[in-house]
């Protein structure tokens, strides 16, 4: 290989030949996917095509059969899920559920893997801790309760505790899709500039393609497309696969942007 040349990024996820169904319901259809180390991809597709359910067998929620999951090249099932906690974390949709800790206790959750049961937080914890909260704006609110913050707010604590557990790759299943669009693309910025593998569910089709390297389509619980934004996000496959007539513009550095117009019956 030439000096000048890059050298090819080596793949921190892998998925090879993955099939989930509940009776006789197929969910996932022999699924292959590769993401790549430091970039951002993006998994899009209706309702009910199985895009979280791919998620849950990477974090493992469901269990996947053997051979069907590899996280920088190791098979997951040969991991502890301590061992795995550390390399994956993961932020869903944010909820409302009422917790009584302080933001900072929150963000400290994330160190549970780096500690033996019933240890305590270190000064390490708590340092790394704050230093999270500072990359994502919220370290002069530590001491707030998680459970009186905004909506925006919280996701940016959950990406501090994410930070905390000092986890190379990061899993979102659809986290700004309760958000107001000001925090839709504040969280995606403050995720972008972290430098991590990223995997993530998007409901907000033009929000992928604005911060996405890649893209996978599912479809009929199998995926039918898969590349850059530009390159999948046409015309055709809006009509195809989301059943709605668009207009496709380019905006900058060619990433597509996509103009809604109707529902196709």
């Amino acid at each position: 290989m030439k000096n000048d040349e890059k050298k090819e990024a080596a793949i921190a996820v892998q998925i090879e030949k993955l099939s989930y169904h509940i009776g006789e319901k197929q969910i996932l259809d022999n699924v292959n996917l590769s993401v790549k180390e430091n970039s951002i991809v993006g998994l899009i597709g209706p309702n009910g095509s199985g895009k979280t359910t791919m998620l849950k067998h990477i974090y493992r929620a469901l269990p996947p059969e053997k051979k069907t999951v590899y996280i920088h090249g190791r098979e997951i099932e040969t991991m502890s899920y301590r061992e795995s906690a550390r390399e994956i974390t993961v932020l869903r949709q944010e909820n409302s559920s009422d917790f009584s800790y302080t933001i900072l206790e929150m963000v400290l959750m994330g160190r549970s893997p780096h500690r033996k049961f019933f240890e305590g937080d270190t000064e390490e914890d708590k340092l790394l801790a704050y230093q999270a909260l500072e990359k994502v704006g919220m370290e002069e609110a530590s001491n707030r309760k998680f459970s009186n913050l905004s909506g925006g707010e919280k996701q940016r604590v959950l990406i501090a505790r994410s930070l905390a557990q000092e986890a190379d790759i990061l899993l979102l299943d659809e986290p700004t899709n309760h958000l107001d669009v000001h925090y839709q693309w504040l969280l995606m910025e403050i995720i972008k500039g972290l430098g991590k593998t990223v995997l993530s569910v998007f409901h907000e089709l033009n929000l992928a393609c604005a911060f996405c390297d890649y893209l996978y389509v599912l479809d009929d619980n199998r995926i039918v497309a898969q590349g850059a934004p530009g390159e999948v996000c046409t015309k055709e496959l809006m009509a195809e696969v989301f059943r709605i007539d668009t207009d496709i513009i380019q905006g900058e550095n060619g990433t597509p942007r996509i103009i809604y117009k109707r529902a196709l019956r």
